[in-house]
């Protein structure tokens, strides 16, 4: 990389602090339960965690604004909890990160969802899910709807995330697409596979190597066929870029009548891959939202993803920790 490239990252990365971004999806609370294993129960083959600590952290959809807020943007959130503890915590979470929440509607008809993660010596031992998954009343979806129509008119950019427990549905994809298209929004998706066809004319759409295959009806297997999906999915979809995720092989960028782009991943040392997702396309857009093209928005959310991995748990990253990425990349 040259001395002018590192430059204009640097700038980018510069411009985080001035760009406003919604995230709109599912609202999780993840809870980390830190301790040490030294001996298999007698009850059952399995490990006996001594717990040393607990630790919240926002996740889901609320792990992108974290990842947002971490990087400098201005961040705001649309989505639903529940009127209990959990959605206490993660608001108060959110809260304490400088995120905006006041696109986050309370329903008290449904618990906020929990992932509990048991992790022993850096390593996951077991992971235990509280949720209720399906759709909400029309009256809560209507709220967020009219929530996040309020927040879009004044963003830069607008990422939905869709984990599957309700809030991403065809009717909130129905009307907010739209609408942030008429206002000419950077539109990001991480997406699944159910809700593919709501997202023609969007700007960004990261799926991973699973997640493209699956939208393109063949298995990509090479170098030859990572080229015909990512080509498949910018005609599928009308959208702008196509940033497939390839884990330890990278990511590949697409755009209309360019070649392909392959970057190698930065990451070192692997730790937890657990809300890697996320960063990128946090990094991603807010990049794009920073003024990056889609290849210079590659390198820095390729590098925001090799930090993360080398953390332990769900992790972010910071504009310092991604200058001095990009740096001793451009070094080597």
């Amino acid at each position: 990389m040259r001395k002018s490239d590192f430059n204009k990252l640097k700038s980018i990365i510069g411009n985080f602090e001035n760009a406003k971004v919604l995230v709109v999806g599912d609202l999780i609370l993840d809870e980390f339960i830190w301790g040490d294993v030294s001996r298999i129960s007698p009850e059952a083959p399995v490990p006996v965690v001594w717990v040393k600590r607990e630790s919240f952290m926002p996740g889901g959809a609320s792990n992108v604004a974290n990842n947002l807020s971490s990087m400098g943007a201005r961040t705001y959130l649309a989505g639903v909890i529940g009127d209990d503890e959990r959605g206490a915590i993660l608001k108060g979470e959110l809260e304490q990160k400088n995120i905006d929440v006041s696109g986050i509607v309370v329903d008290e008809s449904r618990p906020t969802t929990l992932k509990t993660r048991v992790v022993a010596h850096h390593q996951q031992v077991v992971r235990i899910d509280k949720e209720k998954v399906g759709g909400l009343s029309d009256y809560t979806m209507k709220r967020i709807i009219n929530n996040t129509k309020n927040i879009i008119e004044k963003m830069d950019a607008v990422i939905i995330e869709d984990y599957g427990k309700g809030v991403i549905t065809p009717k909130l994809l129905k009307e907010i697409v739209p609408f942030a298209k008429a206002r000419r929004k950077i539109i990001s998706v991480d997406p699944k596979e159910e809700h593919l066809r709501y997202y023609n004319g969007i700007t960004l759409i990261t799926p991973n190597n699973h997640e493209a295959s699956k939208a393109v009806g063949f298995e990509i297997k090479d170098a030859v066929t990572l080229k015909k999906a990512g080509a498949a999915l910018l005609k599928k979809f009308k959208c702008k870029i196509a940033l497939i995720t390839l884990g330890e092989n990278g990511m590949a960028v697409f755009e209309k009548d360019k070649p392909m782009k392959h970057i190698e991943t930065v990451a070192q040392d692997v730790f937890d891959v657990s809300g890697a997702g996320d960063t990128v396309i946090a990094s991603y857009t807010l990049s794009l939202a920073s003024g990056a093209n889609p290849l210079q928005a590659a390198h820095i959310s390729n590098c925001a993803g090799g930090i993360v991995v080398g953390k332990v748990g769900i992790a972010v990253v910071t504009p310092e920790e991604l200058i001095d990425r990009i740096n001793r990349e451009r070094v080597k």
